[in-house]
């Protein structure tokens, strides 16, 4: 099968919600013209088909597109990710994972990708949202212990003031592939990235407090999908075409 015939299959299994025959075919192409032919139809792949593929990570098997895409591939893909209507942020957090600590991936190069695009702490504070706490506590002492109080959440003003902070706890006491690992490369590789999205997290939970919910803060047209219909492969949220736009 040439490329752009599986372009329009993996396309039209994405539509019918078949993410696994997607999958699968993508990996047939890989195992049969090799890598490079592979990372040639991701390219053309826009970004909601992508993250169709890749937000379905299972970790008892290897993905070959979450070894193969790239960081703005991936960023692209990412901060689309909300159209799936995911309150647990589940498969966000699972993705990320997989994609951004992978053998031979460099953390902070994909960071700097979704850092890069609008919407990027918007998601990485989805990804932090059951963490709120331990991020708060790690931007004001410089660890994730929650009992060492050292005052009031920090201002806006000083969080940029200690951006360049030294660190207290070194990369390798956090490296868990997780969230503590990507909080600390975020503080100390990407700071702005770090307090962007420490700032939304702020904002969330002051929107929380206030009683809103969660949908009043989006477009009645969101585009959003119940996430039972996608982790069944029923189902795959419809980006309106001014969404992936913005997100390429």
């Amino acid at each position: 099968m040439n490329q752009l015939a599986l372009i329009e299959k993996t396309r039209s299994l994405i539509a019918a919600g078949d993410i696994t025959g997607a999958e699968s075919a993508l990996t047939e192409l890989a195992d049969t013209d090799g890598d490079g032919a592979l990372v040639v139809v991701l390219e053309q792949l826009a970004p909601k088909d992508i993250l169709a593929v890749i937000r379905e990570y299972d970790q008892s098997k290897e993905s070959i597109v979450n070894l193969l895409i790239t960081p703005a591939q991936f960023a692209r893909a990412m901060v689309i990710e909300k159209q799936y209507k995911d309150l647990n942020h589940t498969h966000l957090r699972g993705m990320v994972n997989s994609v951004i600590f992978r053998d031979d991936a460099d953390p902070v190069e994909f960071l700097n990708a979704i850092a890069m695009l609008e919407g990027g702490s918007e998601a990485m504070a989805d990804y932090f949202a059951e963490r709120w706490s331990r991020i708060e506590a790690f931007a004001r002492t410089g660890t994730f212990d929650t009992a060492e109080e050292d005052g009031d959440m920090l201002s806006e003003q000083a969080l940029f003031a200690s951006a360049y902070a030294k660190a207290r706890v070194e990369l390798d006491e956090v490296a868990d592939q997780d969230w503590m690992q990507l909080a600390w490369l975020m503080r100390y590789e990407c700071p702005d990235l770090f307090i962007e999205t420490l700032l939304v997290m702020r904002a969330k939970a002051q929107a929380h407090d206030l009683g809103l919910a969660q949908d009043e803060e989006l477009p009645e047209d969101d585009g959003k999908v119940e996430t039972g219909d996608t982790d069944r492969g029923h189902a795959t949220p419809a980006a309106r075409d001014d969404e992936e736009e913005s997100a390429i």
